[in-house]
C-alpha cells in the first residue's frame, strides 16, 4: 500500500509580460522539461504536474484557488525563471492553504561563457527573480521550504522528494480521523490535550468511542474469518506451540484474531487511520489488544497507548512520510535505562504495542502474562528491532501552543539476550549521550510516548513543524544544555509575541 501515488505537487513558474511572448514560450518549455525530468527521477514519490506560467495577479490567485480545492494537490513547487514582480504574488499567497517549496535553481547548469548575451541574461534570471519572490515570502511571514541548487543534482532532487513526503503527511492530516477506544489513562498529564485546538492547528479530528462500540464489532466477527486470519498468523510468524491448533492456548489466538478483525472493520467503516486504546478501559474485551495493534500499525495506522491521541496522529503522519521505505515506524516508549561506563543506553518498549515494521528478524508469536490490566494473557509479537540511526519524536500540548521534540538516537544490539522480556524492544544510544539528551528532553517537556522511525529524518520533522506552524526542538550530537535552555527561553518569548503579529 503506497498512498503517495494519489498525490501531486504542482510546478508553478513565475514570469512577467515585459519580456515578450517568445521569451514566455521558452520559459514554459523549460518548465515543462524540468517537470518531466523530476517525474522521471527516483527521488520524487508523487507526481509533479506542470502548470502554465504565471504572469499576473489574477492568474496566480486563480491557480491558488484550484490548489486549495484539490485533494490530490499536496503543495506547490515555486520557481521564478525570470524576474516576476512580487507584488502580484501577494493576493495569491495570502489565500494559499497548501504548503509550498521555493526551488531556487536555474534551467541551465552553467554559464555559456563564449555565447552569453543579453537575451540569455533576460531569460535566465532566477538569481534575482527568486530573491524578489523570497522577499515577499519573508515580508508576509510565510512558512515555506527553500531548496537551493541545480535541479538535476540528486541531492536537490532528494531534498525535494523528502519535502514532498512531508507535504503528503500534512495533507493526510487535513482529513485524518482518530478513534479513541476508551479515555486517557487516569491521572496522566502528558497524554491529555486540547482536541479542539489540535483540530484548528493540524486539521485532524479526534473522536471518542466507548469500548462497547468496539466490542460490538468484535463480537460480530464470523468464525470462518477468524480461522483464515489464524492460518495467516501461523504462516507469517514463528508461533509458540501452545498457540497452534493442537495447543492448549489456541483459543486465545483465535480471540486475538477476533479482536483484530473487529477493530479493523470498525476503523475501516468509520474512515479512521489512527486510534488509541487503554488498558484501564477494556470492558467486554477478554485481552488487551496487542497483536491487533502491532499488525494494524504495520499496515499504516497510527497508534497511541493509554489514550494518547497526539502520538497516534504523529505515528500516522510519519507512516505517510515513510511509505515505500523499508525500516519502519512504530509507537514507542522510553522504558528503562542501562547506565554503563561503555555508554548509557535506553531500552525502548511498551506493554505490547510495538510495530512489527521495525523488526530485524521474523517475529515470534507468543502468549505470556502481562501483569497489568487485569485481563487474560494477551497474544503479542516479540522481536528485536532494526539497528542504525533513528529518531524519536514527541508532540506535546503546552496549553498556549504545541511543541514537537525530536531526539536523534543510534539503535544498537543488546549487551546480552533478553529471554524473559515478553515484549518487542529496541535498545539505543541517545545523542549526544543519555545524560544530555534526557536532561534536554525533560526540560522541553517531552512525553514518555514517542513516534519512532529509521526512515524519517530530523529535517523532515522540522519541515512538518514548519507546515503546522508549531515550535520544534532538536536534540542531537550538537546539543549543549546551556544553549538549549536559552533556546527554550527564546522560543517562549517568540511564541508569546507571535500571537500578536
Amino acid at each position: 500500500m503506497n498512498e503517495l501515488n494519489n498525490f501531486e505537487l504542482w510546478f508553478v513558474t513565475g514570469s512577467q509580460h515585459l519580456y515578450g511572448q517568445e521569451t514566455l514560450e521558452k520559459v514554459a518549455r523549460d518548465s515543462q522539461i524540468i517537470t518531466e525530468k523530476l517525474n522521471a527521477c527516483e527521488h520524487l514519490p508523487v507526481s509533479v504536474v506542470y502548470k502554465p506560467v504565471l504572469t499576473t495577479a489574477e492568474s496566480i490567485r486563480g491557480l491558488v484557488q484550484k490548489a486549495n480545492a484539490s485533494d490530490s494537490c499536496v503543495g506547490l513547487i515555486t520557481w521564478m525563471h525570470t524576474f516576476s514582480p512580487a507584488k502580484m504574488w501577494i493576493s495569491g499567497l495570502k489565500s494559499l492553504h497548501k504548503p509550498f517549496v521555493h526551488l531556487h535553481t536555474q534551467f541551465n547548469r552553467g554559464i555559456p561563457w563564449s555565447e552569453i548575451d543579453m537575451d540569455y541574461m533576460n531569460l535566465h534570471q532566477s538569481a534575482h527573480g527568486d530573491r524578489e519572490f523570497g522577499f515577499i515570502g519573508t515580508r508576509m511571514r510565510l512558512n515555506r521550504k527553500v531548496i537551493v541548487g541545480y535541479w538535476q543534482d540528486p541531492v536537490v532532487q532528494k531534498e525535494l522528494g523528502d519535502w514532498a513526503r512531508v507535504a503528503c503527511a500534512w495533507q493526510d492530516w487535513q482529513h485524518l480521523k482518530v478513534a479513541r477506544f476508551g479515555d486517557n489513562m487516569r491521572d496522566v498529564a502528558v497524554t491529555e490535550g486540547d482536541k479542539v485546538a489540535a483540530e484548528m492547528q493540524f486539521g485532524y479530528n479526534v473522536s471518542g468511542f466507548g469500548v462497547g462500540d468496539l466490542v460490538k464489532s468484535v463480537n460480530a466477527v464470523e468464525e470462518s474469518a477468524i480461522s483464515n486470519l489464524v492460518a495467516e498468523y501461523l504462516e507469517v510468524y514463528d508461533a509458540n506451540l501452545n498457540l497452534k491448533p493442537e495447543g492448549k492456548r489456541h483459543a486465545s489466538l483465535r480471540e486475538a484474531a477476533r479482536i483484530e478483525i473487529g477493530m479493523r472493520q470498525f476503523l475501516e467503516a468509520g474512515g479512521f487511520k489512527a486510534f488509541t486504546t487503554t488498558f484501564e478501559d477494556l470492558y467486554g474485551l477478554s485481552q488487551l489488544p496487542g497483536l491487533a495493534v502491532q499488525r494494524l500499525m504495520a499496515e499504516g495506522y497510527g497508534f497511541g497507548a493509554e489514550g494518547d491521541w497526539k502520538t497516534a496522529a504523529l505515528v500516522r503522519a510519519m507512516k505517510v512520510m515513510s511509505m515505500g521505505k523499508e525500516h519502519g515506524i512504530s509507537f514507542m516508549e522510553d522504558y528503562t535505562y542501562h547506565f554503563s561506563p561503555d555508554g548509557d543506553k535506553v531500552l525502548g518498549a511498551h506493554m505490547l504495542e510495538i510495530c512489527s515494521s521495525i523488526a530485524a528478524t521474523k517475529p515470534v508469536l507468543e502468549i505470556l502474562p502481562l501483569s497489568i490490566g487485569g485481563k487474560a494473557d494477551p497474544v503479542r509479537l516479540i522481536f528485536d528491532s532494526n539497528l542504525g540511526d533513528a529518531v524519536a519524536a514527541s508532540l506535546i500540548d503546552l496549553g498556549s501552543r504545541f511543541r514537537l521534540i525530536i531526539s536523534e538516537v543510534e539503535v544498537v544490539p543488546t549487551d546480552e539476550p533478553l529471554p524473559n522480556l515478553p515484549v518487542a524492544r529496541a535498545l539505543w544510544l541517545p545523542k549526544p549521550d543519555l545524560r544530555t539528551a534526557a536532561h534536554a528532553w525533560i526540560l522541553a517537556g517531552g512525553a514518555h510516548h514517542t513516534s519512532f522511525s529509521y526512515d524519517v529524518s530530523p529535517q523532515q520533522l522540522e519541515d512538518f513543524a514548519e507546515m503546522a506552524d508549531i515550535e520544534h526542538l532538536l536534540i542531537n550530537e550538537k546539543t549543549n544544555l546551556s544553549n538549549f535552555r536559552k533556546e527554550l527561553r527564546w522560543n517562549e518569548a517568540y511564541y508569546h509575541l507571535a500571537r500578536g503579529f
